[in-house]
């Protein structure tokens, strides 16, 4: 009939709609490589709980404004894990950018320099998902630590920000060079958070081993 005919076309502009969107956004969010929660290894010596990402991949904790710390050894796949869960907000409609911290530090400096300052800060405060990889890798200076702190104290309690970390959290206080900052900084991140300890094997040994011709 019309009206089915109708309907079905309907439905198939709103579904080219969402899909579009869906690209867009995902671009902007700038992930390094395409991560899903569907594709995850939830195997038990990953140290991941099943039931705890797969409710964390609902994303309800976002509109709740909390935080997430994924913690783990390097090539655990602490990077995936912070992919996936940006991913699954995407889909749900959240915003999301993802930065390396270093590079993000970087991009802020110069934001200093050519006075676009403000209107970075104003553009990470609305996102309502940051996602900051490699957190703590390098110790923070006085003016990183105001520059983490800004974006920070315009994120709480307004948005929510996921962190990766090789270091454990209690060493990360000792990585600013003012407590002051530090205190500050960390009061805003991780009081709210979940925390994700990953363990086993790196991903990437076990990718290289599976991939190398048998002999």
């Amino acid at each position: 009939s019309f009206e089915d005919r109708l309907a079905m076309l309907v439905v198939q502009e709103c579904t080219r709609r969402h899909n579009n969107r869906i690209r867009r956004s995902l671009k902007k969010a700038a992930f390094p490589m395409q991560a899903t929660l569907e594709d995850l290894d939830l195997t038990p010596e990953r140290g991941l709980d099943r039931r705890q990402v797969l409710e964390l991949g609902q994303c309800a904790w976002i509109g709740n404004h909390l935080n997430m710390l994924v913690l783990g050894s390097t090539g655990a796949g602490k990077s995936y894990l912070a992919c996936s869960f940006g991913t699954a907000a995407v889909r749900l409609g959240y915003s999301v950018r993802y930065f390396h911290t270093s590079r993000l530090l970087h991009s802020l400096g110069q934001a200093r320099q050519d006075a676009s300052y403000p209107t970075f800060l104003r553009t990470l405060a609305r996102t309502d998902l940051l996602i900051l990889d490699d957190w703590m890798r390098d110790p923070l200076t006085p003016a990183n630590a105001q520059d983490i702190l800004e974006v920070l104290d315009d994120r709480y309690g307004n948005a929510s920000t996921i962190v990766t970390a090789q270091m454990p959290v209690a060493e990360w206080f000792s990585q600013i060079s003012d407590p002051t900052l530090a205190d500050a900084i960390l009061d805003r991140l991780v009081h709210n958070a979940y925390r994700l300890q990953l363990s086993g094997d790196s991903q990437r040994k076990i990718r290289a081993i599976r991939s190398m011709p048998n002999t």
